[in-house]
This record gives structure tokens, sequence and C-alpha cells, in this order.
């Protein structure tokens, strides 16, 4: 493939000659030292209006709502249900994924990843009027593809759920389920009526969100290996692209820029879980990381 044939959704600038240059310089690399490793929601399918594993949940909800009814008395999904931003500000982030990971307790990962699959294969994205596996961004496959063909382990550092993840990575992006880093739930181990061993979901998160320093803690406890390539979007990423950047060359730090509110959404991302001292675009200007603009730098924006 030649220089031209390369991201063929991503318009000639500043971000493309970066990328380009860094597809040049991995090559001399060892193989084994080759890592890159991407944020999902808003670095590669869409995160707005609302992250697709809320839209998954709270379908779970309203399916498990017609069974008990009295499920939509608990006061953080009686507030999803009523789309009642004032009450789930008052609950608070962390009360609500509780109560709508608790859904799925007592769940074995076989049927947690049928029930994901389920749902993406039917879902709807709920403004953009298209399927939401289709949410996906076009130039961040090429340059996931493009990684790949230069033997670059591409790795999935998610805020959100790990086996959620885990269930549509291969699928959507070709990431196998064990390159996937996300906030864990722990599981029970036990054994059913005929004394064989299973598995199932908990309602705890083990080691809490994975955003901010997290991120890169788990990458090195789950990956072992430090990327020489992280991209993201929102200041929960900004440990991940600071410890890419501050590694031995070649290294890259992306951050993908939503500034189109005509094809996708405009917006500043933000950590869900901590307070920013500074918008995540200050610190890549500050720093010199590599910025996507959707606008500008994209030619086409979904598959």
């Amino acid at each position: 493939m030649t220089t031209a044939d390369l991201l063929p959704s991503w318009r000639p600038g500043t971000a493309r000659d970066d990328l380009v240059a860094f597809l040049d310089a991995v090559l001399e690399v060892h193989p084994e030292e080759r890592v890159a490793c991407f944020d999902n929601d808003g670095t590669l399918w869409c995160e707005r209006p609302s992250y697709p594993q809320l839209d998954f949940f709270v379908d779970a909800l309203r399916a498990r709502v017609v069974e008990e009814p009295e499920v939509a008395r608990v006061p953080e999904l009686a507030a999803l249900l009523a789309h009642d931003e004032q009450a789930l500000a008052e609950v608070g982030l962390e009360r609500v994924a509780l109560a709508l990971t608790s859904l799925f307790a007592g769940t074995s990962p076989e049927d947690f990843a049928v029930r994901v699959r389920e749902f993406m294969s039917r879902a709807e994205h709920p403004t953009l009027g298209r399927p939401l596996r289709t949410v996906v961004y076009q130039p961040m496959l090429e340059l996931v593809a493009a990684l790949r063909e230069r033997d670059v382990t591409v790795a999935i550092v998610t805020g959100g759920g790990t086996e959620f993840v885990r269930a549509i990575s291969l699928q959507l992006y070709g990431v196998p389920p064990q390159l996937v880093v996300g906030t864990l739930i722990d599981y029970d181990y036990d054994r059913d009526e005929r004394g064989a061993p299973r598995l199932r979901r908990s309602s705890r998160i083990a080691g809490g969100a994975n955003e901010g320093a997290t991120k890169v803690s788990n990458i090195q406890s789950q990956l072992g290996r430090r990327p020489l390539l992280a991209a993201g979007n929102s200041g929960g990423d900004r440990e991940m692209l600071e410890w890419a950047a501050a590694g031995r060359g070649p290294t890259l730090a992306l951050l993908v820029d939503h500034d189109d509110a005509d094809r996708e959404f405009s917006y500043v991302s933000t950590a869900q879980t901590f307070a920013e001292p500074e918008p995540v675009t200050d610190v890549a200007a500050r720093l010199g990381w590599t910025v996507a603009s959707i606008a500008t730098d994209w030619e086409s924006v979904f598959v």
C-alpha cells in the first residue's frame, strides 16, 4: 500500500501527516513493543446523545419492569425511566450505574454477551437514524487496520463495562475480547444444583471506574505493555495519552475533537467520574498532541 492509499477517509492535513509518519516509524520498533490503545466511547464510536451501553441497560430495564413493576420504584431507576435529569444528578452516576448493573446480577458471562449482541442487532441510534452498530467511525477503523497491517497490537481501553465491549469488540473492530480493558464487574464462583462449577455476574464494581490514572494502571496490569499510540476524546483519557506520549519514540497521542454538529455532534467530552482542571482540548493544544477534528480532518464519519 502506498502512502496515498493510506487512511482514505482522512483529509490532507497535520493530523493525517502525523499518523502517516507514525505508521512509517513504528516499523522500526520490535513487533512485541508495538501496542496501541484506543478509548471506545467517542473515540471509536459515537457516544451522544447517550452512551450505547446506557441504552442497552435502559432497554433491559424497560423489559424487566414489564415482568417486575416494582423495579420501577427504585429511585435511581425511576429517574432513568422518567428522563429526570435533576433526579439523576441528585442520585449520582455511581448509584445509577450500580442499580443498572444489578439487573444482570446472577447472569453468566455467556448469557450476558448474548443479551448485548441481541440488543446491538436491533438497536437504532436515537437521533442519527441508523442502526447503533453502524455509528462506528470509519476513519478510526482505517487507522486500526493500518496499525494491524504493521503488526501493532490494538487494544481497547474504555471507561465502559469490560464485558459489554468484549461482546462486540471483535465484530465491530476486529479486537479480540482479551484485548479489552474496561470497568470490571466482580464475578461469583459457585456450583449449580448438579454440582457443576459456574460463574455469575455480581452487582459489584471491581477496582473502580476505568477512567483517568486507572486506565494507565489497568493497561499495565492487564496488558503488560506501554502503548506507543493512545487515542481518546475526553478528560478521562488524559493520563493514558500523556503516558503514551512520554514513552520512548516513536509515540503519538491522538485526541478526537467533536466539532461537527452537522454530521455528528459538537461538544468537548468530559470525564464522568471526576472533575477536570482544564478542558481536554486545551490540554491537547498545550502538550502538542495530534488533534483529529471531525469537521476538518474526516472526509466521512461513519461506516
